[in-house]
């Protein structure tokens, strides 16, 4: 039977783009579904057609063609901020953009949009320089970064935004622009956090950290000694200094190929410690949380910061999940109680994590202090803690996940501020701008959205103009 399309859109003249972008697919091609698939793959992807530019100039010219024929435009690298309304929308895939220079006598690097961050830690380890990298190496960096970035050393050097000295971007009128503190300020101000609404980037520039080795990873406890956990965690964190990032997930891992013995098939909570300072002095520091119970597994230590993903150990290869956030303004002993009602281990959570990260020092301070003149549109740096919750959503417990996420988010509502950070809320409908920017935030990227996209081209700016 013949395709049908999310909108009435002549096949031919999508396949005419192929006369001047590397590849184009439609519903029905081979190469469509790998390379619509995103990292969760409980989200729909089907956009009317996949396209997979090979520069900067392919992507204007598809955003040209875009705005002739009004079609929206979505993008995406790697796939992990998927959002779940491409229906007749093109979808642009960059991961063909795969330059990364690193300069090292200068300290800094250059990224095409389609590089995730091992690349990177890769590239600049040799040299002794680091990239302030996420939790999950496999993210791409343009995605990660546009969301501001706060990963394992976001306490000491602040989000991966702050860092940013230049973009390359493509913006919705079809326009390749070179973008820095002082060419379209605006766009430089908004794409730090702005989240892919002002443009498709296809390069950033940024700063790289002196840094070879990290006191850090992972201890691991069962799930019987979580009341004590996070709640000596939680007043741990009170003193803790800057120079440490860390946070506490309650887990339930399956029994597959990668999850170590005793962590397998049973509740266990994990305390995520990296600290940039002397080990003995991030020894002593721990030593509390050590303290609390017999650990099942102790994988803190000296690391070389390539190896980052340890710390977190977040799954590769893709998952259906779905996924919970909200950001903390306190964590006083009652919220500790009612998440332990509700996800610790007598409660009967179906869910893979929860998660709390400390926010506050550099994340805290702002862009300002931290490599750039102006901060960057980036939201949530008030909060004191983060919550992430994860389950795989596929039978026989789907839909128990859902129900129960929207549990504990009634349950931990009172000390929730109302907000998410930009990369923990995937979609592009208004409601999800609303949780992510205060009034005022999101009243300039409105702004500098209808600027430079006079047509609404772009479907990750629909919400926000919305």
């Amino acid at each position: 039977m013949p395709i049908e399309y999310p909108k009435a859109v002549d096949p031919a003249l999508l396949r005419g783009l192929a006369a001047t972008v590397r590849l184009v697919a439609l519903p029905g091609d081979e190469a469509y579904a790998a390379l619509a698939a995103p990292w969760n793959l409980a989200v729909p992807s089907l956009p009317l057609a996949v396209v997979e530019p090979a520069d900067a100039a392919e992507i204007a010219h598809v955003v040209r063609f875009a705005n002739a024929h009004r079609i929206p435009v979505a993008v995406q690298c790697t796939g992990h901020g998927a959002a779940d309304n491409l229906d007749g929308a093109l979808l642009v895939v960059t991961r063909r953009l795969t330059e990364c220079t690193v300069h090292p006598g200068e300290g800094w690097a250059r990224v095409g949009a389609g590089v995730a961050w091992q690349q990177v830690l890769d590239a600049a380890s040799p040299h002794g320089l680091a990239p302030l990298a996420g939790s999950s190496p496999g993210v791409g960096v343009v995605g990660y970064t546009t969301g501001g970035g706060l990963g394992p050393l976001a306490r000491t050097h602040g989000a991966a935004s702050d860092r940013v000295r230049a973009f390359e971007v493509v913006t919705g009128d079809g326009e390749l622009r070179r973008v820095t503190p002082t060419e379209h300020p605006d766009l430089f101000w908004g794409l730090r956090g702005g989240k892919g609404a002002l443009g498709i980037v296809t390069a950033v520039e940024f700063d790289l950290l002196p840094i070879r080795e990290l006191y850090a990873g992972a201890v691991y406890f069962d799930g019987a000694a979580a009341t004590a956990m996070i709640g000596t965690w939680a007043g741990w964190c009170e003193t803790v200094p800057r120079e440490a990032t860390t946070s506490i997930a309650m887990l339930q891992l399956p029994p597959m190929p990668g999850v170590p013995e005793p962590l397998a098939g049973r509740f266990t909570v994990a305390v995520r410690f990296a600290w940039t300072g002397d080990p003995a002095a991030g020894a002593a520091v721990l030593a509390p949380i050590r303290a609390v119970a017999p650990p099942l597994i102790d994988a803190v230590g000296v690391m070389p910061y390539v190896a980052l993903g340890a710390i977190h150990a977040d799954p590769v290869d893709p998952l259906p999940v779905r996924e919970v956030s909200g950001l903390l303004a306190s964590l006083p002993a009652e919220a500790i109680d009612r998440l332990l009602a509700v996800a610790g281990p007598e409660s009967g959570s179906p869910q893979l994590l929860v998660e709390l990260r400390q926010l506050g020092g550099a994340v805290a301070a702002g862009g300002a202090r931290h490599g750039n003149a102006v901060p960057g549109a980036f939201a949530g740096s008030d909060a004191a803690f983060s919550l992430f919750v994860v389950g795989v959503e596929a039978p026989p417990i789907a839909e128990a996940v859902r129900a129960h996420g929207d549990a504990l988010s009634v349950a931990m509502a009172p000390w929730l501020t109302g907000f998410v950070l930009p990369n923990f809320a995937p979609g592009g409908d208004a409601a999800r701008f609303r949780r992510v920017f205060p009034a005022e935030t999101l009243a300039r990227l409105r702004a500098i959205s209808t600027t430079y996209d006079p047509a609404g081209v772009l479907l990750a700016a629909s919400g926000l103009l919305a």
